[in-house]
């Protein structure tokens, strides 16, 4: 009998376990499920708000339940859709018209809905912006490196100390380099506004010294941030930046305006405000006990005042007397809003090193401006120099071929869609067109001109002007595209301060290969040893057999063959119309008068003077280029009256002229 007692609780006992064990995967799945968590905010999910939403991702995210991360992903993307009908939470995929909704817990597929029998969960930027926060932690260690680029630019955004050792354990197993750096400078910067303990402050803040990246600046600028004070004496308990001195970093009206907002001192009140105030106040004929006919002085208006003040009438004001005496009465001041002497004086010791390297870089970025601007005179001046150096003409329409060279460049480009390619074409086509033109000019009218410099100049004017209304006639007056390839977009960037479009690079170049080449042409040809010797004394060229007309015509055309390469080369950048010649044309000529007349090095000089000042003085005032311009035509005035020959004065007929 005691057996079957026995054996009947030991059935009883294994019927009990088996039951347990059956119902057990069904008790952890419910309470491992999603979304229960999620009804327990369902109002809050279903409308999200800025002000509302962190303390929501902040329950939800201590469930530490596995989903978690995927939700937040999917709810950030507005993939999150709520069923009206039972208020339960889906994921959903387009199928066709329909959408699928996905059960949030299981992944499966549970019904098909039309758009309107479902609400598309919208959060906006705001709360976004918190969602991507919060799910930094997740997607610092994902397996998409565009994932953990997007998880830093969140941590950039919104910077926060529970982000600190998240960002550090994911250094050690990150593998793209370039990432890994991001991380270690971020986790920097991190540091140096939230660490734990104040060493590790000071070695971030010191690291970040000399660093010009604005993310840099502005950690170290919050750290460094002030508010103003004023007191009757200075406190001892506050982090001094420093102490304002009235007259000098503050007048004494509003330093008065300090004292008013700080209860300090009554405000001021003017002549007109006196008088109003009194007009209010009017009494069977007094104000104060003081007759009307005796207001006519300032002494009598504030005596009425007073009374009326010690009536309790009107609020107290403060004289002028009593203004200067409350302002030298109290201590004006700035304390820093870091409370730590030592974070704030790192601080400062970095800024200044920051400065120090912004000022070397943005002296590197003036040099290349004035590069490029350089790089463009030259190729604009040089044709003209060696036509002036030769021949001495003055030819007005040299900005003309400048104009048709980047014409050249459009044409070609309707017929040759292959930037890369009508490129590589337009550059010789547009010298040998302008070559073309330059030699037609020289010979129906320039030679007919020579002894005659002010008809020359006449003479080039009129054929400028022609020139502009035939290509308006051809082209229209609207600006035409001369597009670049794509290998010549974009800019070539050193940091946040330094950067030079990779296009002015390209015309830098293709001035230094100018440079050379024309160099060769007249060192090393005989076409240059008969130019320079027509330029030398064209007598006695003639004497030794040169053919001064000859050289004079190849002369011209190369010059302005080369006017229509620079005109391909600018047109890359600037605006294709038929009155951009006139754009360089005066720029020209100053290049070629202060370098020196027909000579390649004194072009060289002279581009580079006039670059680099016009670089200069547009940096005092970036907005007025203008300005810059004529500071630059009064400067060489200045200049041709010390040094009329040029920065390089050529010998012979140039020099005697």
């Amino acid at each position: 009998m005691r057996f079957t007692a026995l054996l009947a609780r030991a059935v009883a006992l294994l019927m009990i376990l088996a039951c347990a064990m059956v119902l057990r995967p069904g008790v952890a799945t419910a309470q491992d499920a999603l979304q229960p968590l999620l009804q327990e905010h369902q109002a809050d999910l279903a409308k999200p708000s800025r002000q509302t939403i962190g303390p929501v991702i902040a329950d939800l995210l201590a469930s530490d339940h596995p989903g978690m991360a995927d939700f937040l992903r999917k709810w950030e993307a507005r993939e999150v859709y709520l069923r009206p009908e039972d208020g339960l939470f889906f994921y959903a995929e387009e199928a066709g018209d329909t959408l699928r909704l996905i059960d949030i817990d299981s992944g499966a597929a549970v019904a098909e809905v039309g758009s309107r029998e479902v609400d598309q969960i919208r959060p906006n930027a705001g709360v976004r912006r918190e969602l991507a926060a919060a799910l930094v932690p997740f997607e610092l260690n994902a397996a998409d490196p565009a994932r953990r680029a997007e998880a830093l630019e969140a941590i950039t955004r919104s910077a926060d100390e529970s982000q600190i050792a998240p960002l550090r354990d994911s250094i050690e197993g990150e593998t793209d380099p370039a990432l890994k750096t991001r991380k270690e400078r971020l986790l920097t910067l991190l540091v140096a506004q939230f660490g734990a303990t104040k060493s590790e402050r000071l070695d971030a803040i010191a690291g970040l010294g000399g660093d010009t990246s604005i993310e840099a600046r502005s950690v170290l600028n919050q750290l460094t941030a002030t508010r103003d004070g004023v007191a009757e004496t200075l406190p001892d308990d506050i982090n001094l930046a420093r102490v304002l001195e009235v007259g000098t970093d503050l007048t004494e009206a509003e330093a008065h305006d300090r004292l008013v907002e700080a209860d300090l001192a009554p405000p001021r009140q003017t002549a007109t405000d006196l008088r109003d105030v009194l007009a209010q106040h009017i009494v069977d004929g007094t104000v104060g006990g003081v007759p009307l006919h005796q207001l006519d002085t300032t002494a009598a208006r504030a005596r009425a005042y007073e009374a009326l003040e010690q009536a309790g009438t009107v609020p107290p004001r403060a004289a002028p007397d009593e203004v200067a005496q409350a302002v030298a009465a109290h201590v004006f001041y700035a304390e820093y809003l870091q409370p730590d002497p030592q974070i704030t004086q790192a601080a400062e010791d970095a800024l200044t090193a920051t400065s120090r390297t912004l000022g070397l870089y943005q002296t590197a970025d003036l040099v290349l401006d004035g590069l490029s601007l350089a790089s463009i005179f030259f190729l604009a001046a040089i044709g003209l120099a060696i036509t002036f150096g030769v021949m001495g003409v003055i030819n007005m329409a040299h900005g003309e071929f400048i104009m048709m060279g980047a014409y050249t460049g459009y044409v070609v480009q309707l017929f040759i869609p292959d930037y890369t390619v009508s490129l590589l074409i337009a550059l010789p086509l547009a010298f040998a067109v302008t070559f073309g033109a330059g030699v037609a000019m020289e010979r129906l009218v320039i030679r007919h001109l020579y002894t005659r410099p002010l008809e020359t100049l006449l003479a080039t004017f009129g054929i400028s002007i022609a020139l502009q209304q035939l290509a308006k006639n051809i082209f229209g007056t609207q600006a035409r595209p001369l597009t670049a390839p794509d290998w010549l977009g974009g800019a070539i960037t050193l940091n946040d301060i330094v950067s030079i479009s990779t296009i002015r690079v390209a015309i830098f170049v293709l001035a230094l290969i100018f440079l050379a080449l024309l160099l060769y042409i007249l060192k090393r040809t005989r076409l240059g040893l008969e130019v320079r010797a027509v330029t030398q004394n064209p007598g006695m060229a003639a004497s030794m057999g040169i053919n001064p007309d000859r050289i004079n015509m190849l002369t011209f055309g190369l010059g302005s063959g080369i006017a229509g390469i620079a005109g391909v080369a600018i047109g890359l950048y600037a605006q294709v119309t038929s009155e951009m010649g006139a754009n360089y044309i005066v720029q020209s000529f100053m290049t070629v008068v202060v370098g020196g007349v027909g000579n390649v090095w004194g072009t060289l000089a002279g581009a580079s003077l006039i670059g680099f000042l016009q670089k200069g003085i547009e940096w005092f005032n970036p907005s007025n280029t203008l300005a810059a311009q004529t500071y630059m035509v009064l400067f060489v005035i200045l200049f041709i009256q010390f040094r009329p020959k040029g920065i390089v004065a050529l010998k012979g007929r140039a020099a005697g002229d």
